[in-house]
């Protein structure tokens, strides 16, 4: 059994990977860290465990083969320089410290997206997991980037659930301002824009365009749907355009190419990313749908240990979707 210790447990993406990894043939879970709730039950904090787990949170972590950090962004470093963690010891963080400097305290971190760095992961001791956006542009545009075909600007509007913004209440969360309601925001300077580029060049799409985003703020909870557009000069007939995608994703367990048009209730609840692709008029148009707290943040975290520890990727992931 993998022994796990969760830091920063009371989040949205803790209680994801709680609810994950109590269903883990593979896991146990040894603690689940708070500076704010200890002694107090998990289930208590997290109530859809209720029944499911006796875990109390707890100050500290004992002899865990993996910690995942899912504290706030930038509190992942003061967590590492804190506690004195065996090097023997695997980390998974699911913050942003380490995506883009990925070099800490004798500690090298793995960009986490599992359908372009497998390999290296498997060898890891550290990664650092992708953003929830992040991981839906990348999903639509990797295939492109790796034969170096996006050559004319690209073009995103992207909406997410009110979870993206994390469990504390505020201004653009709460009920009163997102019911009913939908907004922009950080146009054109999103945080994610940095490792969507770094991804796609790595790729090998090297003199990567400009990558216009918009990203939304969407009345409901969980999932991100993604339109992707950019000039398509016809290198590749499309036939070929659907073919270099399925083959890029044929090892890919959690994506799929759907001939039709896809709606974000396919993929909430569940670590699968899909993706539906047309071309209008000269250019290519991609749609890219995940859940925001699934495949965004904690199933990609699971998928990112299953292979760490030579598991089959999609152990305990196998997640039931809501079709209505």
């Amino acid at each position: 059994m993998i022994n796990v210790s969760i830091a920063g447990g009371t989040g949205y993406t803790a209680g994801e990977l709680l609810r994950i990894l109590l269903h883990h043939p593979e896991v146990n879970i040894e603690s689940v860290i708070s500076t704010t709730s200890v002694g107090t039950p998990v289930a208590e904090i997290h109530r859809d465990l209720l029944g499911d787990t006796n875990l109390v949170f707890s100050e500290t972590f004992h002899q865990p083969d993996v910690i995942f950090l899912c504290l706030g962004h930038g509190l992942s470093r003061a967590f590492l320089s804190d506690n004195n963690i065996p090097s023997s010891c695997r980390i998974i963080d699911l913050g942003n410290d380490f995506r883009n400097n990925p070099v800490f305290n004798n500690r090298h971190f793995v960009f986490g997206l599992c359908e372009q760095n497998r390999e290296q992961i498997r060898t890891a001791m550290n990664v650092a997991n992708p953003g929830c956006f992040a991981t839906t542009i990348m999903l639509a545009l990797l295939p492109l980037a790796s034969r170096n075909l996006l050559k004319e600007e690209i073009h995103v509007h992207a909406i997410t659930g009110s979870t993206g913004a994390g469990k504390k209440p505020g201004d653009t969360t709460h009920f009163s301002y997102r019911d009913n309601n939908i907004s922009v925001y950080k146009p054109f300077t999103h945080q994610h824009l940095e490792e969507i580029g770094n991804t796609l060049k790595s790729a090998g799409n090297n003199n990567l365009p400009q990558v216009n985003f918009v990203p939304m703020r969407g009345d409901f909870t969980r999932g991100i749907f993604a339109s992707v557009y950019t000039k398509w000069n016809g290198s590749l007939p499309e036939p070929e355009v659907i073919d270099l995608y399925k083959g890029y994703y044929r090892s890919s367990p959690f994506v799929f190419i759907s001939q039709q048009a896809i709606s974000l209730k396919e993929v909430v609840n569940t670590n699968k990313g899909l993706l539906h692709i047309e071309f209008h008029n000269g250019y290519i148009h991609i749609t890219s749908i995940i859940d925001n707290l699934v495949k965004g943040a904690s199933g990609q975290a699971v998928q990112n240990m299953n292979l760490m520890f030579g598991l089959d990727e999609t152990t305990g992931l196998r997640l039931k979707g809501n079709a209505f």
